[in-house]
C-alpha cells in the first residue's frame, strides 16, 4: 500500500496483549486516514451502549498518508473514541512531532481496548518489540515532566511522547492528550479515555517510512507546494504573529467574543491581547511542528511567574482567558494557558467553562457559598488560575467545573445559558460575525467546533473552486441563503478530508496541489468527484455514528446566548436564523428535513448502505 505502512498495532490493556494487524486497505481507500479512518474502525468496535469511560471503548490513534512525508505541515495525528464529554463521536487532532514518530515506529495507527489494573505506558521504539511497562512512577506527574522523564528513561533522544497529565488521570471530561511540550490533541476529552484505561503515555520513535507511488511527480508537486506556502499571505501572517494575529483581524468583523459571549470585543484588550504586544513583551522565538514552513507556535517567558521558557498562548487560549473573562494582562493570560498545558486540559473548554462560572456569579445566579468562598470577578485571573488547578485535581468547586459548562448550568438551573453545542463549549469565533458558522457549530459531529468548518476564513477569501467553494460563496458574511448553506457544507466536507490526510489547516495548499500530492503518494488516480465523494462519506459516517450514540435533530442547535443581538461592536446586531439555515443545510446535503439524517439512497450513493 503506497502511502501507508500497512500495519495497525492492537493493544488489549486488560489482558496485557499486543499484536499487529494488517491495515484494512478497503477502509483506507474509503476513509483515507486520520479521524476518517479511525471513525471507520470505531464503527466496528462500538455499540449504542458503549461506555465512554468503560474498558470496551476503543481509543484509536491514527495517522494518514501525508503524515511523516516531506509535505509541509503534515505532522499531525488524530485521536478518536466515543467521547466522555459529549457522548458522541470524540475526535482530537494534535500537531508537533508525535504523529510522524508513530509512523516512524512502523504503524499507521494504534487501537487500544480494555483497561490496565495499574498505570502503564506503551513503548513503540524501533528495534524493540512493542511493549507495555509500569507507569506508577509517572502517575501524578504533569505533562511536561512526564515527557521529560519518559524520554530519559527510554534513552532515545528522538522519542516523542503523547501523554496525559493530572486532568486525564482524574477523568476531567475535557482533558487533553499532550505531546511535544504544550501541543495538545485537546477537544472532546480523549485524555479522560486514556485515564480510564490507566494508560499514562505512548512513546514512539523509529526509521520506517511509507513508500511513495510516484516519487518523481511527488517531488515536482512538493516543490510547488513549498513555493506557494512561502508566498501565501495568511501563512506569512501566521509566521510573523502566530495564531494570535487573528485578534486584530477578528475584531474588524466582531469575531472576538468577550464577557462570556455577551459582548463583541474588549476595548481594554485591544492593545494588549495581540500578536504585536506578545512580540514586544514576552516572546522568545517561533516554534514549528514537523516539516512546517510557518512555525505559528510561540515560546515565551513569564518573568512574573518564574517561567523562563513555556509555550505561548494560541488565539483561542488568549481570547478565552482574556476578553472572554474580561481580562487584558497578556502575561496572566499566557500563564493560564501554561497551566492548562501542564495539567493537560483543553484550553477552550476550560476557559469557556470558567467564564460561564464568572457570568453566573455576575448575574447573581451563584454566590461565594457555591464556589467555596471564591468571588468570581470579571478580569480576575488569579482566581481563574486557582480554578484551573481545582479542575485538574477535581477539588472543591473545580470538581463541578471539570464536568463542563452544561453540567454547571444544570446544577444551578441555567442550562440554557451554557454556551455549548452537544456539550462541547463554543470556541472563540462568533456566528453573529459570520452567519454560516451557525451551520458549522450546529451540525459539526464533535459539537461546537470551529475547525470542522473554518468558514470565517472562506469569507475572507480562502477559496477552493475545484471543490465548489468559489467566488459565489462570498458576499454578505451574514447572509442567510442556499448559497451560504452550500458553502458551509463544502467547507465542512473539505475539513473532514484534510483531517484524514492529515494536513494542518494553516498550511492550506490549493486544491489541485492536494489532489496531485494524494495521487503521487498513494497511486489511487483520484479525480475531483472521487475527492468530493470521500470527503462527504467521512463526514456522513461520523454523523451516523452520532445517531448510533443517541444524537437527534434536536441536538443541532445554538445556545441562547449566541442568539442574542449585540448592538455594539462589529456584528451589526445580526443574529443567525438557525432554523432557516438548518433547513437549507438539509437541502444542500440531501438529508431528510425532519430527521436531519441521510436516507438510504444517499447512504448508498456514498457506499455507506451498511449503516442504514
Amino acid at each position: 500500500m503506497h502511502g501507508y505502512l500497512g500495519k495497525i498495532l492492537r493493544v488489549d490493556l486488560t489482558a496485557g496483549r499486543l499484536w499487529d494487524e494488517p491495515l484494512n486497505e478497503a477502509y483506507a481507500r474509503q476513509f483515507v486516514g486520520g479521524s476518517g479512518l479511525a471513525a471507520r474502525y470505531l464503527a466496528d468496535l462500538t455499540t449504542t451502549v458503549t461506555d465512554p469511560l468503560g474498558p470496551d471503548n476503543p481509543l484509536i490513534f491514527m495517522t494518514g498518508p501525508f503524515v511523516g512525508t516531506p509535505i509541509p505541515a503534515a505532522g499531525r495525528y488524530g485521536v478518536v473514541a466515543r467521547s466522555p464529554q459529549t457522548g458522541f463521536t470524540g475526535e482530537a487532532n494534535g500537531g508537533g512531532f508525535f504523529g510522524p514518530a508513530l509512523r516512524a515506529a512502523g504503524y499507521d495507527g494504534v487501537i487500544i481496548t480494555g483497561a490496565a489494573a495499574e498505570p502503564v505506558y506503551l513503548s513503540l521504539v524501533a528495534g524493540q518489540p512493542p511493549a507495555l511497562y509500569p507507569a506508577g512512577h509517572l502517575w501524578g506527574l504533569d505533562s511536561y515532566a512526564t515527557q521529560c522523564r519518559l524520554r530519559e528513561e527510554i534513552g532515545q533522544p528522538r522519542t516523542r511522547i503523547a501523554c496525559i497529565g493530572p486532568a486525564g488521570e482524574r477523568l476531567v471530561k475535557y482533558a487533553a492528550v499532550m505531546n511535544d511540550h504544550g501541543r495538545a490533541a485537546a477537544r472532546t476529552g480523549m485524555a479522560a479515555v486514556m485515564g480510564s484505561k490507566k494508560l499514562k503515555a505512548i512513546a514512539a520513535c523509529g526509521d520506517a517510512t511509507p513508500s511513495i507511488a510516484d516519487a518523481r511527480s511527488f517531488k515536482q508537486t512538493l516543490r510547488e507546494a513549498l513555493r506557494l506556502a512561502a508566498e501565501d499571505v495568511a501563512a506569512q501572517m501566521l509566521r510573523l504573529g502566530g495564531t494570535l494575529f487573528y485578534a486584530d483581524v477578528g475584531a474588524m468583523y466582531g469575531d472576538v467574543p468577550a464577557r462570556y459571549y455577551t459582548q463583541s470585543g474588549l476595548p481594554e484588550a485591544e492593545e494588549t491581547i495581540t500578536a504585536g504586544h506578545m512580540s514586544d513583551a514576552i516572546l522568545d522565538k517561533a516554534v514549528g511542528c514537523y516539516h512546517c514552513p510557518i512555525a505559528c507556535g510561540r515560546q515565551v517567558h513569564l518573568d512574573r511567574y518564574g517561567e523562563p521558557a513555556v509555550d505561548g498562548p494560541e488565539y483561542e487560549t488568549a481570547i478565552g482567558f482574556g476578553p472572554l473573562l474580561a481580562a487584558h494582562d497578556l502575561e496572566d493570560v499566557a500563564y493560564a494557558g501554561h497551566l492548562c498545558n501542564l495539567y493537560g486540559l483543553d484550553a477552550i473548554s476550560a476557559s469557556s467553562t470558567i467564564a460561564f462560572a464568572y457570568y453566573l456569579f455576575d448575574q447573581g445566579i451563584i454566590s461565594e457559598a457555591d464556589t467555596g468562598g471564591m468571588a468570581l470577578r470579571w478580569g480576575d485571573l488569579a482566581t481563574a488560575h486557582a480554578l484551573i488547578g481545582q479542575i485538574a485535581r477535581r477539588e472543591g468547586f473545580g470538581d463541578l467545573l471539570a464536568e463542563g459548562a452544561l453540567a454547571l448550568g444544570r446544577r444551578f438551573g441555567a442550562a440554557e445559558l451554557a454556551a455549548q453545542v452537544k456539550n462541547l463549549e463554543i470556541p472563540m469565533h462568533d456566528p453573529r460575525a459570520f452567519g454560516a458558522l451557525a451551520i458549522v457549530y450546529a451540525t459539526a459531529t464533535r459539537g461546537a467546533d470551529h475547525m470542522a468548518g473554518d468558514v470565517y476564513m472562506t469569507e475572507q477569501g480562502r477559496l477552493l473552486p475545484e471543490f465548489g467553494i468559489g467566488e459565489e460563496a462570498l458576499g454578505d458574511r451574514q447572509e442567510v441563503s442556499a448559497a451560504k448553506a452550500a458553502m458551509a457544507v463544502r467547507v465542512m466536507d473539505w475539513r473532514a478530508l484534510t483531517n484524514s490526510l492529515i494536513l494542518c489547516h494553516f498550511e492550506d495548499p490549493p486544491g489541485p496541489i492536494v489532489l496531485d500530492l494524494l495521487n503521487s503518494v498513494t497511486g489511487w488516480g483520484w479525480d475531483w468527484p472521487d475527492v468530493q465523494r470521500a470527503a462527504e462519506r467521512i463526514y456522513t459516517l461520523k454523523r451516523m455514528l452520532n445517531h448510533r450514540f443517541g444524537a437527534t435533530r434536536g441536538d443541532d442547535r445554538l445556545p441562547e446566548l449566541l442568539l442574542r443581538s449585540l448592538p455594539e461592536g462589529n456584528t451589526g446586531g445580526f443574529t443567525p436564523d438557525v432554523d432557516t439555515l438548518l433547513a437549507l443545510t438539509c437541502q444542500a446535503r440531501g438529508w431528510d428535513a425532519a430527521t436531519g439524517m441521510p436516507g438510504p439512497d444517499k447512504l448508498a450513493e456514498l457506499g455507506l448502505e451498511w449503516l442504514a
